[in-house]
């Protein structure tokens, strides 16, 4: 699964040791931050690079803010 671009929430919540109602919670969340940047979203699913970056940091955050 790791090739594909979006992460469905079944496989949110195995990564994150959470349940499939928080890991949809998440998701929604992460989904209203990039639709306010202009980006379309899939509901129930998030972008493989977008959920690495919030969880595991691999911007600066001086990168994030500038973006």
């Amino acid at each position: 699964m790791a090739n594909q671009i979006f992460m469905r929430v079944n496989e949110v919540a195995e990564e994150l040791g959470i349940s499939i109602p928080f890991a949809y919670r998440i998701i929604r969340q992460m989904n209203e931050e990039l639709a306010k940047t202009g980006c379309i979203t899939i509901a129930g699913r998030i972008d493989r690079k977008f959920f690495h970056e919030k969880f595991y940091g691999t911007r600066s955050e001086t990168e994030r803010k500038e973006k």
